[in-house]
């Protein structure tokens, strides 16, 4: 690994605290275009990399029929890269600022209707079987409350305040919002706490763990929901964010004000949460279109 790739990775883990997911993103993401500009410029290093070689690993990209998303966050990770080396004075400019990317196409986010929600059985819990409690509680924590599978990953025990009724979560760039649970699932977790003290004791603190009692990881989270899922629904997108869609639009659906959908789901800006009035405009499209007698 190169030195100047070493420098960001530990600036990114340690000073600016990013989730251990995206320093992994980010790492490969480097560590592609480092491999590119090995193989066709004798090893340039990478603080010496040109617009142009930018350019022409994009088109490399583009040739490997890499998805937009995709493409954009890999040049977004090189931009991150070189902009902690201009402000340590190691270059001057930025070589991938000014890149053209592929315009992506905007899609609006997948979510279950309230039909499908009630078919989980979100309310109905055993008290003896770990396994199952823990995937009802996993599921109805999701809906409930919105939150990030990294954000479910990490929670404490001590995370709930069970007399104020709202979980504690670290978000993002380590930010913690408080996002309140309804009473009746201040006591499913109470049920499944208990459950899992006696099944795997006290030997972390993690609120949720696997069958041998350790952490959560992220495909165990994502395979849990998604088995759930194809229970009730046939969609192609079933995963934990699935759920945190359907959060958003359920909220904003009854009422909820786009501001606190926005601080419910931890955004730091308002447009990233647009994208849920989109949602719910396509839906009084559909209605008009089947009510109105001139359509």
């Amino acid at each position: 690994m190169s030195e100047a790739l070493e420098q960001y990775i530990k600036h990114i883990r340690f000073e600016r605290k990013f989730s251990e997911h995206t320093v992994r993103e980010y790492t490969s993401d480097i560590k592609l275009f480092i491999e590119f500009l090995n193989e066709t410029n004798n090893n340039k290093e990478p603080l010496s990399a040109t617009s142009k070689d930018v350019r022409e690993w994009l088109l490399v990209l583009l040739e490997k029929k890499e998805s937009k998303t995709t493409i954009h966050r890999r040049i977004s990770s090189l931009k991150s890269f070189y902009k902690y080396h201009i402000i340590c004075g190691n270059i001057k400019k930025n070589p991938a600022l000014n890149i053209l990317l592929p315009k992506k196409q905007k899609q609006l986010p997948s979510f279950l209707e309230e039909s499908q929600i009630d078919s989980l059985s979100l309310s109905e819990f055993s008290t003896e079987d770990f396994p199952k409690m823990r995937t009802n509680t996993i599921l109805s924590l999701l809906y409930l409350t919105g939150i990030r599978r990294a954000e479910l990953i990490n929670l404490k025990i001590n995370d709930i305040d069970r007399d104020r009724k709202y979980i504690s979560v670290l978000g993002k760039r380590n930010k913690q919002r408080n996002i309140p649970i309804p009473n009746w699932f201040v006591q499913q977790l109470d049920s499944y706490i208990h459950l899992r003290r006696k099944t795997h004791g006290n030997e972390n603190d993690y609120l949720f763990v696997t069958d041998k009692g350790k952490p959560l990881y992220p495909k165990f989270v994502y395979l849990l929901v998604r088995n759930s899922l194809d229970n009730v629904t046939t969609m192609t997108k079933r995963s934990p964010h699935t759920l945190r869609h359907t959060f958003a639009t359920h909220m904003l659906n009854a009422g909820a004000d786009l501001n606190a959908i926005r601080e419910l789901l931890g955004h730091t800006s308002l447009a990233a949460t647009q994208i849920y009035a989109h949602n719910n405009f396509e839906k009084l499209k559909k209605a008009h279109k089947q009510a109105h007698p001139r359509n």
